[in-house]
Formats: structure tokens, sequence, C-alpha cells
């Protein structure tokens, strides 16, 4: 079994910060990509940040700038800086990762279980 569980939300005043983590654990052989996605209240979940597992990374155009993710492959672990928060960015923050599970041949697409992100004042 692989289980990707997110941490590092919560309730955020607007200019605000938080950092997101997501932790792989379980049966894996390797990882790929690790993505962070989004879905606020009645829209599409959206890709916001991916990393390849060489480093390479890939923003929204609406968050460049203000988030930066990182990971720790040694962890399996994915990282989401989110600076200068707007009321905009509320949503429920999802991890994504394309891996490998032991004894398999194949990559597959494994998701968290979501973190809320609420910016308010």
């Amino acid at each position: 079994q692989v289980q990707l569980v997110e941490s590092g939300g919560g309730l955020v005043q607007p200019g605000g910060s938080l950092r997101l983590s997501c932790a792989a654990s379980g049966s894996i052989f390797s990882i790929n990509a690790m993505c962070w996605y989004r879905q606020a209240p009645g829209k599409q979940r959206e890709l916001v940040a991916a990393i390849t597992s060489g480093g390479s990374t890939t923003y929204a155009d609406s968050v460049k700038g203000r988030f930066t993710i990182s990971r720790d492959n040694a962890k399996n672990t994915v990282y989401l800086q989110v600076n200068s928060l707007k009321p905009e960015d509320t949503a429920v923050y999802y991890c994504n990762a394309i891996l490998r599970r032991i004894g398999e041949r194949y990559y597959g697409d494994y998701w968290g279980q979501g973190t809320q992100v609420t910016v308010s004042s």
C-alpha cells in the first residue's frame, strides 16, 4: 500500500504564508513527479505546481512568484511554500505523486486526502 499524507493547511490572513507538506510512504520503489493541485468550491481541480525527480519545476500562472515547490527525495516528501496569500487561494490543496510500487512494472497516479487552506481576514 501507498499513502500520501498532507499537512500544514489552515486559516491565514491575506498576505500571510503557510508551508504545506506531503509525505509518501509504503511500498515505494521510485517517485517520478510530485505535484500540488487545488480545488475551490464550485471549481475544477487545477494544477498549482509540479516538480520532477530531478528538481525541474512548473507553476500555474496565478501562483508564480508567490508559491515555491520543493522536495526531499530521501524522505519522499514534497513541500509547497505559499506566500502573499490571497482570498482566491482558498481551496483544498491535494498532493499527487506519480510513483512505482515495489514489485510493479509501471508508474501509477496517487493522491492524498487534501488539506484546507483558507485565506480570510
